[in-house]
């Protein structure tokens, strides 16, 4: 036996429980990701000869699978939301964009700068990358496949998964800000780089990302639904493998403007899915975005499973420890909440979308980028060990609760309606 012969059945059995546990696992306490965590977990404990996947060691080969599994994600989510973009029916999702986010960044970088003692950089950075959420990991906090019907996303799955489709673009501008911030002071503080990175990183490539994502979604828009030419009309043909074409389209035009490819694909998605909005093709495509990501998901997570089995958490302290779960415990719910007050959704709308803010891969993301440019004060394990540790109680924590909390969230809203309190 090989090596290479182990990890072909390794491939196998990890495609099929990709295609099998999300069906074992419905209306149960517990998801996929957390099968995953464990399984890779097992197997590196296991005698067999299993390399450990180091992400400050392979660094660039985890940014770039990070990356591709994100922007995957993010086509899913945006062909997934019925809902038209506006200002009032997004409302949700700009109040946590607008208020969540920013002051879950400041916060959470405070408590790394006072109780970890970290210099004002990696502080802010370990703040940046925490920042974006991800619905993936618990499939019952997102939105379900696309319908015609505009009204049959409840406000919780739409906001958190709007909210995640956004963040995932909205949080690079503050990764680069910490990188600004090591590259000019290292490991104090200075405001020089605060003149150039609100023109360039905070505001024009949040522009260009934008603008590249509507340009890139209408025109294919166009040509899936109605252009002149039958070969062009990929609508007719039904193939969902298109749904990559437009994924790595909008994410490299983006990208090659010098943009936020991030956030171009869920808005190009999302101006796709306006092009036809009831048209089935929508539905194609998402089934195949799903089918790709939930194949990548599966497979990092594996990866961070036998990461932490092999001692990937060795330099995890206490109070890195406490942080995190300070970030999933109180930062988050608290932030969230606030940025809920006045809105028009229920009471016990607001307390689920404010809870269940999980972490996941885009956070593996902006670390593996961020430590690409700079080593943070010699800080890149404690970085990683914080961040993964989060992930994993994140995971954990949410995944445990998601089913009995949103099946019970459902039920009163059948009985009483949306935001109204159970009788």
């Amino acid at each position: 036996m090989t090596f290479s012969d182990l990890v072909y059945a390794g491939l196998g059995v990890g495609a099929l429980a990709a295609a099998v546990l999300p069906r074992v696992v419905f209306s149960r306490p517990f998801s996929m990701p957390m099968v995953f965590l464990a399984a890779g977990a097992a197997v590196q404990l296991l005698p067999l000869p299993v390399p450990v996947v180091d992400p400050v060691a392979d660094r660039l080969w985890v940014e770039h699978i990070t990356e591709v599994c994100v922007i995957v994600s993010l086509m899913g989510a945006g062909l997934a939301i019925n809902r038209p973009p506006g200002l009032r029916s997004w409302a949700g999702s700009w109040r946590l964009l607008g208020v969540t986010m920013p002051l879950t960044i400041v916060v959470t970088a405070v408590l790394a700068w006072a109780v970890l003692d970290w210099p004002p950089a990696a502080a802010l950075l370990l703040g940046a990358v925490l920042a974006p959420t991800d619905p993936v990991l618990a499939a019952e906090v997102r939105v379900g496949e696309p319908t015609d019907a505009e009204e049959d996303e409840d406000e919780v799955r739409f906001t958190l998964t709007s909210e995640a489709g956004l963040n995932d673009g909205l949080a690079f501008p503050f990764v680069l800000a910490a990188v600004a911030l090591a590259a000019s002071a290292g490991t104090g503080w200075s405001a020089g780089w605060i003149g150039g990175w609100v023109p360039s990183d905070a505001l024009g490539k949040v522009a260009i990302g934008a603008v590249a994502g509507v340009v890139v979604g209408r025109l294919l828009g166009w040509m899936f639904f109605r252009a002149r030419a039958a070969a062009l009309r990929l609508s007719e043909h039904m193939e969902g493998f298109v749904a990559l074409a437009a994924t790595f389209l909008s994410y490299g035009v983006a990208e090659l403007l010098h943009g936020y490819g991030f956030l171009a694909v869920f808005v190009a998605a999302c101006a796709l899915r306006a092009a036809e909005r009831s048209h089935g093709y929508h539905k194609v495509l998402h089934e195949f975005t799903e089918q790709i990501e939930r194949l990548l998901t599966a497979f990092l997570l594996f990866l961070l499973g036998g990461y932490v089995a092999g001692g990937g958490l060795a330099a995890l302290t206490w109070q890195s420890a406490a942080v995190g779960l300070l970030l999933l415990l109180v930062v988050r719910p608290v932030t969230g909440w606030l940025a809920q007050l006045g809105s028009a959704a229920g009471p016990r709308e607001r307390i689920v979308t404010a809870v269940f803010g999980l972490r996941g891969i885009g956070s593996l993301y902006y670390l593996a980028y961020a430590l690409g440019h700079d080593d943070f004060g010699g800080l890149d394990r404690q970085l990683w060990a914080a961040v993964a540790f989060t992930v994993l109680a994140s995971v954990a924590l949410h995944g445990v609760t998601a089913t009995p909390v949103i099946s019970r969230l459902d039920r009163l809203r059948r009985k009483t309606g949306p935001g109204e309190p159970p009788p």
